[in-house]
C-alpha cells in the first residue's frame, strides 16, 4: 500500500463508471413474473371471495360479490398487459444536454498511436 505525502497533491486521472447501465434483463424478468404472480394471486382471492360473498352475505350486499366477480374477470387481461409490457424505463436515462468543443476535454486512455491523435 503506498500512502501519499500530506504536503503534495497530484492530478488524479478522471475515472469512467458505468453507473447509468440499465438493470439486466434478468432482473427485469424477475421483477414483471413477481408483479404478474401477485396479481394472479389477487384475482384467486377476488374469485373465492365473490362465492363467499354469493352465499354468505343478505340480498343486499350480494353486490360485493359481483364487484369482486368484476375484479377476477378484469385481473387477467391487466396483468398480461404489465407482464408484457417490456423493460421499466429508468430515470437516469435522459439525453445529456449538447455542451460544444470545450478546450478542457478529458483524455482517453492507451496508446495515443492507436487512438489516432
Amino acid at each position: 500500500m503506498r500512502v501519499k505525502p500530506l504536503g503534495r497533491r497530484h492530478k488524479q486521472p478522471v475515472v469512467y463508471t458505468v453507473t447509468d447501465a440499465r438493470k439486466p434483463l434478468s432482473e427485469d424478468i424477475m421483477y414483471r413474473e413477481r408483479r404478474y404472480l401477485i396479481m394472479m394471486g389477487i384475482r384467486a382471492l377476488c374469485f373465492l371471495l365473490s362465492i363467499l360473498f354469493a352465499f354468505a352475505l343478505p340480498g343486499a350486499w350480494r353486490w360485493l360479490a359481483v364487484v369482486a366477480l368484476i375484479g377476477s374477470v378484469v385481473l387477467p387481461y391487466v396483468a398480461v398487459i404489465f407482464a408484457n409490457g417490456g423493460r421499466e424505463p429508468e430515470s437516469g436515462a435522459r439525453f445529456a444536454p449538447y455542451e460544444g468543443n470545450d478546450v478542457d476535454r478529458k483524455q482517453i486512455s492507451g496508446p495515443h498511436d492507436e487512438i489516432g491523435s
